[in-house]
């Protein structure tokens, strides 16, 4: 809708801890340290929830804040505070105004909470920031698990190591393991992002000039 927030329905707590504990396995396989990979202040960074809010929901309590205005207030002030110009200083009101393609007036009414965002808002902003698709308006534990989400995919990517990644891959995370993850998933749109992660995974991780397999 272009006058407001769509209000969501209540997120399950499944998919994060699923992720958390994917993840774990993960840094152990590497070596990394738990308080490294879960970093609250990074996490917080990368998703947009408040570090107290991210704290609680890695330790499997409930915690969030369920109104979207205020998590849209919450996530753009976390924008501006840490994603800054080459010279360390804050985007002021009117650079983000003509970034996003709207008057000065306007960005400073979103800023102050004094204009109910719309979704055309939001796209604009995150693309001027560069952060992904929904970063303004996810639920609290829906932007975590994304943050976890691509942390995966890069340990994975890390853990590849040499040789042949995609076959390194298969057998020490294990094909039944992906399999076994994914059929507990709660719906076919869940797992039709599996499917659609993996295929980026196959793509990245794809020898150079690797073609289709011949005829004998």
């Amino acid at each position: 809708m272009t006058d407001g927030f769509l209000v969501p329905g209540p997120t399950a707590a499944g998919p994060l801890a699923a992720s958390v504990a994917r993840v774990a396995e993960l840094a152990e396989r590497l070596g990394l340290s738990h308080g490294e990979i879960f970093d609250v202040h990074q996490l917080s960074d990368a998703s947009g929830v408040p570090a107290e809010v991210v704290a609680a929901l890695l330790a499997g309590r409930p915690a969030g804040e369920p109104d979207l205005q205020a998590r849209f207030l919450q996530r753009f002030d976390l924008l501006r505070r840490t994603r800054l110009k080459e010279n360390g200083r804050r985007y002021t009101q009117q650079e983000i105004a003509d970034g996003a393609g709207m008057s000065r007036q306007q960005a400073g009414a979103l800023i102050n909470g004094d204009r109910r965002p719309t979704m055309e808002h939001c796209d604009a902003i995150q693309r001027f920031f560069k952060v992904h698709a929904g970063f303004l308006t996810a639920e609290d534990a829906d932007a975590l698990n994304g943050a976890l989400q691509r942390t995966e995919q890069r340990l994975l990517q890390d853990y590849a190591g040499e040789g042949d990644p995609l076959e390194r891959l298969l057998q020490d995370h294990g094909v039944r393991g992906i399999a076994w993850r994914a059929a507990q998933l709660p719906t076919d749109k869940h797992r039709d992002k599996v499917t659609e992660w993996l295929d980026m995974l196959l793509e990245s991780v794809k020898p150079t000039g690797a073609s289709g397999p011949t005829e004998p």
